[in-house]
Formats: C-alpha cells, sequence, structure tokens
C-alpha cells in the first residue's frame, strides 16, 4: 500500500455519486406546495396547459420542467383552479408539486405561487445542470364584454 497523494485537482467532468430519495428532493424543493406525490407518469393534462418550461439532460433522459395550467374541478363547473406543476423526473422516478389555488383568488396569491413554484424550479435544474435566467413577459388583458365608448352630453 502506498501513501501517494495525487496532487493534481480533479477532472471538471468526474462523475459524482449521490445517493437521495424522493422524500428528500420534495422537502428540499417543494416545501411550500399545496400538494406533491410521486409517480411514473406525468399527470399534467396537455390539453390545459397555458405555459411549459422544460429543462433537459439530453445524455441520461432526465428533466425538470414547470407547467402552468386551468382546471375545473370534477363536479365543479363554476370553480376554477389555477395550478403551477413542478415536475421533476430522475430515472423511472417522477416527483410532483402542485402550487394551486381558485382563479378568482386575490391577485397576491397568483404572485406568491408562481414566485415560489419558479423557486423551486430553479433549484431543481441545478441537479441537471442547468441555470435559470430570469425574462420579461407581457401579460395581455382578457377580452371582456364591450365597453360602451365614452360619449359627451
Amino acid at each position: 500500500m502506498t501513501n501517494e497523494v495525487d496532487t493534481g485537482e480533479p477532472d471538471w467532468d468526474t462523475p459524482l455519486m449521490l445517493a437521495t430519495t424522493p422524500a428528500l428532493l420534495i422537502h428540499a424543493l417543494m416545501g411550500t406546495a399545496s400538494a406533491v406525490h410521486t409517480g411514473w407518469a406525468s399527470c399534467v393534462d396537455e390539453s390545459l396547459v397555458q405555459s411549459n418550461v422544460l429543462a433537459m439532460d439530453d445524455s441520461a433522459g432526465n428533466y425538470v420542467r414547470l407547467v402552468e395550467q386551468e382546471f375545473v374541478e370534477d363536479g365543479k363547473s363554476e370553480q376554477v383552479w389555477r395550478d403551477w406543476t413542478l415536475e421533476v423526473r430522475i430515472g423511472a422516478v417522477l416527483m410532483t408539486g402542485h402550487w394551486q389555488f381558485e382563479a378568482a383568488s386575490h391577485p397576491s396569491d397568483w404572485e406568491w405561487n408562481a414566485r415560489e413554484a419558479s423557486r423551486a424550479f430553479e433549484r431543481a435544474c441545478v441537479l441537471i445542470g442547468r441555470r435559470v435566467r430570469r425574462t420579461l413577459a407581457v401579460d395581455e388583458p382578457v377580452p371582456t364584454a364591450a365597453v360602451p365608448r365614452a360619449s359627451r352630453h
């Protein structure tokens, strides 16, 4: 046995092994989510998706996805829900967190849920070696019934 120590630096592409579980990732990433679960397949209904941001690890097939969707609760057609869903797929396991509230809620609820889900997405992207950059987006006004034009009397 020799006591030789390599004095060089490790190669930047040296594989690192880390033992983690879905429970640990859910705890670290999705602590503020209103619901979390694991699965083999996505629970997102693609027909309801309003926005979708995906970060892929092409070499292993792992991904992190943030989806915004709106849906109607079964049997309650008047109750519309807004949902931000974070999916983290590592290997065959899919970990999912939902930030949900009624769509008619106060705008501060929208901001809080969107911010929390976005932060979780940013942190999760580190798992697959991706960085997230924030951008500006313009929300167009929702069309409403025609408003009468102002007139002079």
